[in-house]
């Protein structure tokens, strides 16, 4: 089972990597948007934003998520620490409900091309 620190690293990981990313997907990552990350086994959440391309984590909240954010992610941390690494397959994981993914319409288009 993944730690909170290697939760948490998996999602600087991931900020990097929008970061460093061109073209379509630095468009998509591109906007302002709220985000959670509930980590189920450890019954956790990461609140924060992603912004400019990054992914700011502001906080860490015992339970689910506090609010609604407008981004909501849930799943176990090691499938957060094995999608960020490319070991597993976001549409996959998504289809099987591993991953859970919630935002408006708009949001989730957008989402697609960085997953």
């Amino acid at each position: 089972m993944a730690t909170k620190e290697e939760c948490r690293g998996a999602l600087e990981k991931l900020s990097d990597n929008l970061a460093r990313a061109d073209g379509e997907v630095r468009s998509a990552a591109g906007f302002d948007r709220s985000l959670s990350c509930h980590v189920t086994d450890l019954d956790l959440t990461f609140t924060g934003r992603l912004t400019d391309g990054r992914i700011e984590v502001t906080g860490t909240v015992p339970g689910p998520p506090p609010g609604k954010a407008e981004i909501r992610l849930a799943m176990a941390g090691d499938d957060l620490v094995a999608l960020v690494d490319g070991e597993l397959n976001f549409a996959r994981a998504w289809g099987s409900g591993r991953v859970r993914l919630e935002a408006g319409f708009r949001d989730l288009l957008r989402l697609r091309s960085l997953l």
